[in-house]
């Protein structure tokens, strides 16, 4: 059976993004988001577990999403109110429930990028 993890990296500072609040949505056909999960990256940028697994795992659209605004505030990085990245959304796809998606997030205070990792 396949899970999903996530990990963030802040490629402002050269260091894990931890203590980031990251949250998990099934995107159902007709748009409705349903709240899977939520979590916390630890202190290696990582989630302590699969942000999705066992009977849950199955082939669908969903989104990832990153409180990258507060992360940066609690390091005493200056945002603009409202901040230019508030939340980081990352909607992908699942099309096989036998495989692991890795979805990582490179982020800094006005940027971002993601990739299918492994």
């Amino acid at each position: 059976m396949g899970y999903l993890t996530t990990h963030v990296l802040d490629s402002a500072h050269g260091c894990p993004g931890s203590g980031i609040p990251v949250a998990l949505y099934r995107i159902s056909a007709d748009g409705s988001r349903e709240l899977l999960t939520q979590t916390v990256t630890n202190d290696d940028g990582r989630c302590d577990q699969p942000v999705l697994e066992g009977e849950g795992f199955s082939i669908g659209v969903y989104e990832l999403i990153f409180s990258v605004a507060s992360y940066y505030r609690q390091k005493g990085i200056a945002l603009p109110e409202p901040a230019f990245l508030n939340d980081v959304v990352l909607r992908f796809g699942i099309a096989n429930e036998e495989e692991h998606y890795h979805v990582p997030l490179l982020i800094s205070p006005y940027s971002y990028s993601s990739y299918r990792g492994s």
